[in-house]
């Protein structure tokens, strides 16, 4: 089951002006689940977007990044799950623009102003037919209030829906921003394998928004991960929709900062759901690294301790078999490191310092924080002032089972 995780109340997803969602039942994978979801846009809404790093990319992605380029202006999102329509080459592309064409011809859209998205099963042909016969129901029950049942029509091998809101005041008017994510695994950095969307009524410019979305991702879905795999489908995408008339917000207003803020809030509350969701998930692990030269060598060590499989199996097991961690840092690839006078800490207690075991570390303090579902881990690098956080999960037996039988 998830860590301390539950799926939010459909109440709790605050409708945002200018945003409808619908979905549908199109058998795309399996029968009788919500698979398709269409998010529609007011005219003048703004919109931007990050994509996976990853060199083999979906074919959804490749459009994505394309209409945006073309800077049109992008009224819907179209979402299938059940199929990534990625390694699908050239016929992949023809498939995905062929959705767009018919939710265009739907709502008297162009196809460069929808954006799609898959998820699901690599190397399969996306079957198209399926997903533009349930068109016409998603576009039947699109409603603003509709967010709970969005974030469900996006799980794939997700245990709960993922979705958060926030409201806050500019410049004397409401605020509200709503979100919704999916993800479990394939979970690492640049991005994570995940599908993101968080809308906000604000009126902000592109420039502004882009630069919201850029620092929020690196602030929240770009600081977790699961396996260590990043899938060819990431997608993060904000959007706004200009309609709660506050004054329009540039990257130099006295409001930016608080928007953008209260966005990332949003990503990490989304990304953290990701972590605690992890396919098999028993344990969520915030890594803090702290003392380095620079955040990249942070990150290092970081992402040292959370993709290791055998520091995540030890805290599966509850196991203080601590000198995997100082293992991880050591193979890191943090030039000229001084073991000697780095610090390990798990949760309040200090477990290694000068190089070895700390003086007073007994391993009960050790299984006692172990045993716990959350887990601090702190390493101080005792050589400057940068720092970084990432969360991450622990391995079970699960996680093998699941990804075992994920096309069965």
């Amino acid at each position: 089951m998830p860590v301390k995780l539950t799926a939010p109340q459909a109440s709790s997803l605050l409708p945002v002006r200018g945003v409808q969602l619908g979905f549908a039942e199109a058998h795309i994978r399996k029968p009788n689940r919500k698979d398709v979801l269409v998010m529609t846009l007011v005219e003048g809404s703004k919109v931007a977007g990050v994509f996976t790093l990853n060199q083999f990319c979906a074919a959804p992605v490749i459009l994505c990044k394309d209409f945006l380029a073309q800077k049109s202006d992008i009224r819907a999102l179209l979402v299938n799950t059940g199929c990534a329509n990625a390694g699908t080459g050239e016929d992949g592309l023809n498939r995905a623009r062929q959705t767009c064409e018919a939710l265009g011809d739907l709502l008297n859209l162009q196809a460069n102003q929808i954006l799609p998205f898959s998820t699901g099963v690599i190397l399969e042909p996306l079957p198209t037919d399926k997903l533009i016969s349930g068109l016409p129901d998603a576009i039947e029950n699109l409603k603003e209030d509709n967010w709970l049942n969005a974030a469900e029509a996006i799980m794939t091998t997700d245990i709960v829906a993922k979705g958060t809101s926030r409201r806050i005041m500019l410049d004397g008017k409401q605020i509200t921003i709503t979100g919704m994510s999916k993800g479990s695994g394939m979970i690492h950095p640049n991005m994570a394998t995940m599908l993101g969307y968080i809308a906000t009524d604000a009126n902000v410019t592109q420039s502004a928004l882009e630069s919201i979305t850029h620092y929020a991702v690196n602030k929240s879905f770009n600081c977790i991960t699961v396996d260590g795999d990043t899938s060819t489908n990431d997608s993060l995408i904000l959007m706004a929709t200009n309609q709660a008339g506050n004054t329009e917000v540039t990257e130099s207003s006295t409001s930016f900062i608080a928007l953008r803020d209260a966005m990332t809030d949003v990503a990490i509350e989304l990304a953290q759901a990701i972590v605690r969701d992890g396919e098999g998930a028993t344990k969520f692990m915030t890594i803090n690294v702290e003392g380095g030269r620079d955040e990249v060598e942070c990150r290092k060590v970081a992402y040292a301790i959370a993709h290791s499989p055998l520091v995540k199996t030890a805290f599966f097991a509850s196991d203080p078999n601590l000198g995997r961690i100082l293992a991880a840092i050591g193979y890191a690839g943090v030039d000229q490191l001084d073991v000697n006078i780095l610090k390990l800490y798990l949760g309040d207690v200090l477990v290694a310092e000068n190089g070895g075991r700390a003086s007073a570390y007994l391993e009960e303090q050790g299984s006692a924080v172990m045993k716990e579902s959350e887990i601090l881990v702190r390493v101080d690098l005792a050589r400057g002032k940068a720092s970084c956080t990432v969360w991450t999960c622990d391995f079970s037996y699960d996680y093998v089972k699941i990804n075992a039988d994920y096309r069965s």
